[in-house]
């Protein structure tokens, strides 16, 4: 059976966690910021998890 490749767009987007979820980096902090708040840019700039309903597809991206 062939080694399974790995989705190279998904590898860049997320990581996993130490526990075996995946976490991902939020939108809208690349431009359009001087009307964004200090604080909505602070925790924008905190990774997130993600969704409950989108793990399977990720894990089937990223099989290693």
């Amino acid at each position: 059976m062939p080694k399974l490749k790995t989705n190279r767009g998904a590898a860049k987007r997320f990581k996993r966690t130490a526990n075996g979820r995946f976490k991902r980096t939020q939108s809208h902090l690349r431009h359009i910021l001087t009307k964004k708040s200090s604080k909505r840019k602070r925790q924008l700039g905190n990774p997130a998890t993600i969704h409950d309903a989108d793990v399977a597809a990720v894990r089937r991206m990223l099989p290693n």
